[in-house]
């Protein structure tokens, strides 16, 4: 390795060390509780260095919202591409959704815990929920109106925006249940997340 590909591994390294330790103290202690000194303590490294690779707290917030957007959307992307019948990979995605965000709870709850959403967020937070946050949404939408147009869906739903946002706020729903309710005797988490999907698509698929 080279002096310069050894020092570009080393800043690639601490800026991610700088995301991750916000992301822990983000959604431990909360957005506005935590300060870009404690994110620096918690690194091991100066603010100053700190300021080297963020402008400020916001930011970092929003490198965040962007990475843990990112990894969704890869997933539903993948999803949407396949040549799986629409009706299935809608199913899919809903599932992969969820178990998206129960896998990586930190991500999740960093995007979407009411901790983090209170109050105001600077333009450069609220720019990469907007852009990162709807592509992620626009998976589902794009699916949704494929079942339309493949005449999947009951005659009398027409609203493609309408069915993808009654969809995205029931799994939104079990996701935030499930991270939040950790004494709830929950039963086997799979069969739960399929059960729920299985109970959506019922509720909007064309009766034979």
């Amino acid at each position: 390795m080279t002096i310069r590909s050894h020092r570009e591994h080393y800043r690639d390294s601490l800026r991610q060390e700088i995301l991750d330790a916000a992301r822990e103290l983000f959604v431990r202690e909360g957005y506005e509780a935590t300060s870009v000194r404690r994110i620096a303590e918690k690194v091991g490294c100066s603010p100053g260095i700190l300021y080297h690779y963020f402008e400020d707290k916001p930011a970092i917030m929003a490198q965040l919202v962007r990475e843990a957007f990112s990894r969704l959307t890869e997933r539903l992307l993948a999803i949407c591409n396949d040549s799986a019948p629409p009706a299935d990979r809608l199913r899919r995605s809903l599932i992969t959704y969820v178990r998206f965000g129960l896998d990586h709870p930190h991500h999740y709850n960093l995007l979407f815990s009411p901790g983090q959403s209170a109050g105001p967020k600077p333009e450069v937070i609220l720019k990469a929920f907007m852009e990162d946050g709807m592509r992620a949404f626009g998976c589902l939408r794009q699916l949704v109106i494929e079942c339309l147009e493949a005449g999947e869906l009951r005659p009398d739903l027409t609203d493609a925006e309408e069915i993808a946002q009654v969809l995205w706020t029931s799994i939104h729903g079990l996701t935030s249940a499930v991270n939040i309710c950790c004494g709830f005797p929950f039963i086997e988490m799979s069969r739960l997340i399929e059960r729920q999907a299985d109970v959506l698509l019922s509720g909007i698929r064309r009766q034979p």
